[in-house]
């Protein structure tokens, strides 16, 4: 007689952080297009995303305090590999302006950015590039203005930041290839 072989049944964590981690490589697969998270907010994509080999900067604290327990090292921004900030005004913008880049040897040392906003709302923007047909065109507020040329001029692939725009329970992805035209 053989042993039945079993299989690991997941446990609710896993389910949950696995269904996130699927939403965000479909949003930076098909940029521009709105994919559902299991849960709002930005801490499920930290649950997914962080663990003790990451290093993490936020610059909210109740959210960096929710983050904690996953082990990343929280880190200043220069040294990030993921950055939760928020995008909402001219100081937000000067910590993008740190975050790395990576380079054209290694892109993989560039940041991967998540940020709140509000889609359907505020600035209308065309995106085109790898993941889109022709182009997209959607609507994001929330966001400081200079937030676009100051992406334009930091992501040259290879290099560059993914950014992911979380609403509510909804995400977007702007990898990095993207190209974003203010309309």
């Amino acid at each position: 007689m053989t042993p039945l072989a079993t299989t690991p049944v997941p446990d609710d964590f896993e389910t949950r952080t696995n269904a996130t981690f699927e939403a965000l490589m479909w949003a930076l697969s098909r940029p521009g297009t709105v994919q559902v998270l299991p849960a709002p907010g930005m801490a499920g994509i930290a649950e997914a995303l962080l663990d003790r080999e990451c290093r993490v900067f936020c610059d909210d604290p109740a959210l960096a305090e929710r983050i904690a327990p996953f082990g990343a090292a929280q880190v200043p921004v220069p040294l990030a590999d993921h950055a939760f900030l928020s995008l909402a005004d001219a100081e937000a913008l000067v910590r993008l302006g740190q975050v790395p880049v990576g380079s054209d040897l290694y892109p993989d040392q560039g940041a991967t950015v998540v940020a709140p906003a509000t889609f359907g709302a505020g600035q209308r923007l065309r995106l085109t590039g790898p993941g889109i047909e022709s182009f997209v065109d959607i609507s994001l507020g929330g966001l400081a203005p200079g937030l676009w040329p100051l992406r334009a001029a930091r992501c040259r692939y290879p290099a560059g930041f993914d950014l992911f725009l979380v609403c509510g329970a909804e995400v977007i992805g702007l990898p990095r290839s993207t190209m974003i035209e203010v309309l």
